[in-house]
């Protein structure tokens, strides 16, 4: 009789991984299908004849203003503001805010030597990013009243493209009220944890809002290098967004509102990842307690625009509650079934298996979205070819660390927390392959 319950547990728990599997795969389906989507676009675009037509309409050269918030970013800010002061674009028609959020080094001097307009804000209160943005558009709307046409936000570690207001300004004048970037990495190769980083943020860029953008459904925000326009700011009335993932916030509410973000692929933005585990264990922790406050908060929401046909709403619900819940559900459960078995001195091999088949299926599909990245980007990567490959079989173990990591969110308190930059790579860096090819780094002293 025991024997026949222990066995009954252990098919109860097969079942249950079984479902857990078809559960991930119904959730997740969108995000494989945008993979064929993307790359028959970029066929599509390489073999076909026609060429873009953005000078059979006259292109507005709109009035855009840089919102920067540096918290003690001395080391680095300075090659942000440079790239941006070198644009193509007409200089009188950009100007640079920075919030100096809480700063203690040169931070502010720096910003305004080199034309930043420059707001310092102290407050033990309100910590964190969405509240700085918050000061700085009431800030400029008392001092500037007669706006701006658009509104950049950026970290103070990233650097961007020569073209990128160009390219943005193409996309604007296409009417898109809200536009995300492609985003690339200053510093892809200096550790695995760099590169897992990187690695994802480019299939976020390619795999996933370039599909979204082709298939006119809604990209999503992450974190730096978009814009939103005029009627969106005065619709905001600053930025009242201060969830631990503010960004994720502002991606929900608006399209909760009916708004879609468009994907400008051509406007690239260069951002520094953490170097150590460490560093990026607190980072994508707070990204994964600011996902469940999210989901807490506009999950009514979404489920409405769920049933009222939006699609947007359903593929935001699918990344706000991300697989890694799923997959430590599957982890889990078939760490039970080991036990169960262990115990009941019976098939603990075939547990030990199932184990290892959930581990195994899950690395096979991360490698594959990696390899995929890995190759249609390869010459975006800035790091040589041996990190490349060496760092796309780190990937999926990095992917998995968001287990643990989800798991402790749920159990300690989490706070936003800043982290050191250090990367001091300048635009003109960037621009010049070789270093990269030599593997050249750029870090403060």
């Amino acid at each position: 009789m025991e024997g026949e319950k222990v066995q009954l547990t252990i098919e109860f728990l097969r079942y249950v991984n079984y479902f857990l599997t078809l559960l991930f795969a119904v959730c997740y389906a969108c995000q494989f299908f945008y993979i064929p989507v993307s790359l028959f676009e970029t066929i599509k675009n390489k073999f076909s004849k026609k060429k873009e037509k953005n000078s059979d309409k006259k292109i507005i050269e709109y009035t855009y203003a840089f919102l920067i918030c540096a918290r003690n970013e001395e080391l680095v800010i300075g090659n942000l503001i440079d790239s941006i002061n070198h644009q193509n674009y007409p200089y009188k028609k950009i100007k640079v805010f920075v919030c100096a959020d809480h700063c203690d080094d040169r931070t502010a001097e720096i910003s305004r030597k080199r034309g930043a307009i420059v707001y310092e804000r102290y407050s033990d209160k309100h910590i964190g990013k969405g509240y700085a943005l918050n000061f700085l558009l009431k800030q400029i709307q008392k001092d500037y009243p007669e706006g701006f046409d658009g509104y950049f936000v950026f970290d103070a570690d990233n650097v961007i493209d020569s073209e990128y207001v160009k390219e943005m300004n193409i996309t604007h004048n296409q009417g898109h009220s809200i536009i995300t970037s492609y985003r690339n990495s200053k510093n892809y190769g200096d550790s695995w944890t760099s590169a897992g980083n990187a690695l994802w943020f480019l299939r976020e860029a390619q795999y996933l809002n370039r599909p979204r953008y082709f298939l006119h459904t809604s990209c999503g925000v992450s974190g730096t290098g978009f814009m939103f326009d005029r009627r969106i700011a005065e619709q905001m009335d600053g930025y009242p967004f201060h969830l631990l993932t503010e960004d994720i916030e502002f991606t929900i509410h608006h399209i909760c509102n009916g708004e879609k973000i468009a994907y400008c692929e051509k406007a690239i933005i260069y951002d520094e990842q953490p170097i150590k585990f460490t560093q990026s264990w607190i980072q994508r922790m707070r990204w994964t307690r600011g996902g469940l406050q999210v989901f807490m908060k506009y999950g009514t929401a979404l489920t409405k625009g769920i049933f009222h046909g939006n699609f947007s709403c359903f593929d935001m619900t699918m990344s706000v509650m991300p697989a890694f819940f799923i997959s430590m559900a599957a982890i889990i459960l078939n760490f039970l079934l080991s036990i169960v078995t262990a115990i009941a001195g019976d098939n603990v091999l075939l547990a030990v298996a199932s184990l290892g088949e959930t581990l195994a299926e899950g690395y096979a599909t991360l490698l594959f979205m990696g390899f995929i990245t890995v190759i249609s980007e390869w010459k975006k990567i800035r790091t040589t070819g041996v990190k490349k490959l060496l760092y796309l079989f780190t990937f999926p173990i990095f992917v998995f660390t968001y287990i643990p990591i989800a798991v402790s969110s749920l159990f300690r308190t989490v706070t936003w927390k800043p982290i050191a930059h250090t990367v001091t790579t300048t635009a003109e860096d960037l621009a010049n392959d070789e270093n990269f090819d030599a593997g050249t780094n750029y870090h403060a002293k």
